[in-house]
């Protein structure tokens, strides 16, 4: 069965393009993961595999569970009061939902950016790039700190951009600048992982190049995790897919999950076919 969905050349494809050698990233991996909210069963039995050097994209409907999926990977599920979970997650082989470790240094490893872009609007662009180094207790020098700035937000695609305006108010920026601003935020850290909502959903198509260019380049050294209701994106920037689903009030579930070129030319369920091929959702 072969999808009808083209792929559209704006950001190198994911499954040709050459890329350095992997310099960073973790295996990040969910065991057995089911979530709710109150008595609300919205995920059952989550097992996915999540590689270093690889942008795995989170495909399906609306409210499937995809995002609630990629909160629970840097533990912001637990924010929510009634919210609960069963099964591991897994980063390179410690879960991270052990009562020993702290939450802030699991958030330090895995990263997030979030559908709407969200800087600090009273802080520079500098500041904003930091900002995270205040909240993990990271102390950088005054030289280390520009050299920090410098190398995230050229990184983020955005160095060219900004570089004579660092002062300048985050908030100032475009739409697709402040998603690359909140990326290279992400970066200053140094994270294993790089959880992503929906990233794109709210800028233009050129942005939207922008961004799919800097997920390519930032896989040689953060483990990408990304959710999309794009499918032509899916296909442009992933190297492996998962098909999540949920029916008729049933929890959220994995349908598939494998290789993006094969879950997008021969997928092994007709459900992930007819979801692929824009047969619904």
């Amino acid at each position: 069965m072969t999808s009808v969905l083209p792929v559209v050349p704006t950001a190198p494809d994911a499954e040709t393009a050459e890329l350095p050698a992997i310099i960073g990233g973790s295996v990040l991996e969910s065991d057995e993961v089911s979530a709710w909210f109150g008595s609300h069963k919205v995920l059952a039995g989550i097992s996915l595999k999540m590689e270093a050097g690889q942008v795995t994209a989170l495909i399906g409907p609306s409210g499937c569970g995809k995002s609630t999926f990629l909160r629970i990977l840097n533990r912001m599920h637990e924010l929510v009061p009634s919210a609960s979970l069963a099964g591991r997650v897994l980063l390179d082989d410690d879960d991270i939902y052990e009562p020993v470790r702290r939450i802030t240094d699991t958030r330090k490893r895995i990263g997030m950016v979030f559908q709407k872009p969200n800087p600090f609007p009273a802080m520079s662009i500098a500041e904003n790039v930091t900002a995270g180094l205040k909240l993990t207790g990271t102390r950088v020098r005054g030289g280390e700190r520009t050299a920090l700035i410098e190398e995230c937000l050229t990184k983020a695609g955005l160095w060219k951009e900004v570089k004579d305006r660092l002062n300048s108010p985050g908030g100032a920026l475009s739409g697709g600048q402040q998603q690359r601003l909140c990326i290279a935020r992400s970066l200053a850290v140094r994270p294993d992982v790089l959880l992503m909502d929906e990233p794109c959903s709210a800028l233009d198509p050129t942005s939207t190049r922008r961004i799919e260019e800097t997920i390519h380049e930032l896989r040689r050294e953060v483990t990408i995790v990304i959710v999309t209701h794009n499918m032509q994106q899916a296909a442009r920037v992933s190297q492996t897919c998962a098909f999540f689903l949920a029916e008729q009030g049933t929890p959220g579930v994995i349908v598939e999950a494998g290789e993006t070129k094969k879950i997008f030319s021969t997928p092994e369920d007709p459900r992930t076919a007819d979801y692929v091929e824009g047969r619904f959702g």
